[in-house]
C-alpha cells in the first residue's frame, strides 16, 4: 500500500496532483472536508472501496464501495469514520489500470 499525501486546496486556486493508484491499495488521511479524487481513464468501471476499521455499539460498519464509471473523474468524501487508529483510511481498487488518485482538503 502506498500512502497518498494530503494536498491542501487554497482560495484562489492551487495546483493539484493525481498519482497512479497502487495495485495493493493505498492509504490516505481521513477527516472533515477530506476527499479522494479518482480519474478512471480505463474503458471499464472501477470499484473503489474505503475500508471501515471500526465498530459502532459493537456492530460492524460496512465499507463504502463507490463505482467510478469509465472515463469519469469523481470526488469521494473520506470522513473520520474511515480512520484507523493511525488516522489513515485504507483504500482498495477493483483495478488500477489507467486509474489515478489524489487526496485533498480545502483550507
Amino acid at each position: 500500500m502506498a500512502a497518498l499525501t494530503l494536498q491542501t486546496l487554497v482560495p484562489g486556486g492551487s495546483a493539484s496532483t493525481l498519482v497512479a493508484a497502487a495495485g495493493g491499495g493505498d492509504t490516505c488521511p481521513a477527516g472533515d472536508g477530506v476527499f479522494l479524487e479518482a480519474l478512471n481513464g480505463s474503458g471499464a468501471p472501477i470499484t473503489i472501496t474505503l475500508v471501515t476499521p471500526g465498530l459502532y455499539e459493537g456492530l460492524a460498519i460496512a465499507d463504502r464501495a463507490v463505482i467510478v464509471p469509465a472515463g469519469e473523474r469523481w470526488k469521494i468524501p473520506v470522513p473520520r469514520l474511515f480512520a484507523a487508529a493511525d488516522g489513515q483510511c485504507a483504500i482498495t481498487y477493483s483495478g488500477v489500470t489507467s486509474l489515478t488518485v489524489g487526496v485533498f482538503k480545502a483550507s
